[in-house]
């Protein structure tokens, strides 16, 4: 009896320590996955200001572009609805970090080392680089990164980024602009407010065929090269299964590509 009381007392203490003392601690052991399911909803950040692979009509609320598509068939293949909270690039990592806001983060997001190191990304589903857009009539001009890095010349980029990282360490003597709405900068771009913005190749094909007044004359010709990918925090494996199994059969079944064809981009897979 005396052996049992005894065992009882040691479970009881190491139950006690392993709570706490008037606040326990509970570590969920739910995988995400099931808790989407239970759920019945996906819920996606994006920034929504980057077409056309994440943008917000500013009259309906509602989001379109190449990443809301991914994002809608990784919805499908779970059997759920799909939400929209938009983030904003400066906010996007401390935004993914916090478990209340959002299962994960898909639009124009490039897969970096930095962001391996602290967060976790899917396989790519869209190649891009950094290339530049101009008005129409200046594309002789801007050739290299020496033709752009020099003090008349007005480059202009969204805060908080690849893009303003790129420009400030590749083009210091520019006269760089930080503008605030990244869907803004290339009609100012048109109309003079800056001679040059700093891109992707995955934004400036459609904004050349939509306004005749720009180009994107080193399209063909980035300045870096890499993957976007889907953003979402370490720990959350099962829910990256499905997503990377996701973009895989879009990949063999030709949706990926639809959806290069649908948005005028590059499709490098």
């Amino acid at each position: 009896m005396k052996r049992i009381l005894h065992l009882v007392l040691v479970s009881l203490v190491l139950l006690t320590s392993a709570v706490g003392c008037g606040s326990p601690r509970r570590v969920s052991r739910t995988p995400v996955v099931d808790k989407i399911l239970e759920r019945g909803v996906l819920i996606v950040g994006t920034t929504g200001d980057y077409r056309p692979l994440s943008y917000k009509e500013p009259e309906t609320g509602d989001y379109w572009g190449f990443g809301i598509d991914v994002a809608g068939e990784i919805a499908e293949n779970l059997g759920v609805s799909i939400s929209y909270v938009q983030t904003s690039w400066p906010t996007l990592s401390a935004d993914v970090s916090n478990p209340e806001l959002f299962d994960f983060a898909i639009g124009g997001i490039t897969i970096t080392d930095a962001r391996l190191g602290t967060m976790a990304m899917s396989e790519g589903y869209l190649c891009n680089g950094k290339t530049i857009l101009c008005r129409k009539e200046d594309s002789s001009k801007y050739r290299t990164l020496e033709d752009i890095d020099r003090p008349e010349v007005k480059v202009m980029v969204n805060p908080g980024g690849l893009n303003e990282k790129f420009a400030r360490e590749k083009l210091p003597n520019c006269s760089l602009i930080v503008h605030d709405k990244n869907e803004e900068i290339p009609s100012m771009v048109s109309r003079g407010d800056a001679d040059v913005m700093i891109t992707e190749i995955t934004e400036a094909p459609w904004y050349v065929r939509n306004d005749s007044r720009l180009a994107a004359p080193l399209l063909d010709k980035p300045f870096t090269r890499g993957r976007i990918g889907i953003l979402m925090r370490k720990g959350q494996d099962d829910l990256m299964e499905k997503a990377n199994a996701t973009i895989r059969a879009m990949k063999k079944d030709g949706t990926l590509k639809a959806l290069h064809d649908k948005y005028g981009l590059i499709y490098g897979f």
